[in-house]
């Protein structure tokens, strides 16, 4: 017998996907620091919205930081996940490594990352899937990217600057 519970099946017959349970550990984020979170911990917070790999272009004159509709080339379009994820630094000089020893970085974070809300606090939304215990609820309630993106290689940087949000 398998501890897995069977997919529902609706009086119309359509099968509904199976929520995905979140890990054992999934409230650790209320309680554990970013700075003591393990690997696994830190890696698990990402909610899969793809809007870190947004290009940006920061204001010289103001600082302020301008998020453009233009993706890293890397970025699936549909899943929301880097095809390079474990050498992006490699591929890509765009990719900014960030950690809690380079606080700096998390400007440059949508104001929805769960990185960014815990470096500032603030708690996780109700679409993030350690607290709704769905990885699909980030694309249900509309925050990440999947089918709002341009391709980096599609682009020129004429179209770049139309790219920018309002």
């Amino acid at each position: 017998m398998s501890g897995t519970p069977p997919e529902e099946t609706p009086a119309n017959g359509q099968t509904k996907p199976r929520q995905t349970a979140a890990p054992a550990f999934s409230r650790f984020f209320e309680t554990t620091p970013l700075a003591a979170m393990t690997r696994e911990e830190w890696e698990s917070l990402c909610c899969g919205c793809g809007r870190c790999c947004l290009v940006k272009l920061k204001n010289g004159a103001t600082g302020t930081i301008h998020t453009t509709s233009v993706a890293c080339r890397y970025l699936d379009p549909w899943s929301c996940s880097c095809a390079v994820y474990a050498e992006r630094s490699a591929w890509t000089a765009c990719c900014v490594a960030f950690s809690c020893d380079t606080p700096e970085v998390f400007a440059w974070l949508p104001e929805s990352c769960a990185y960014r809300l815990l470096y500032e606090g603030k708690p996780l939304p109700e679409w993030h899937h350690l607290v709704s215990g769905n990885r699909e609820t980030v694309h249900a309630a509309g925050v990440s990217v999947r089918g709002k993106i341009t391709r980096a290689k599609q682009i020129t940087w004429e179209r770049l600057a139309r790219a920018l949000d309002p």
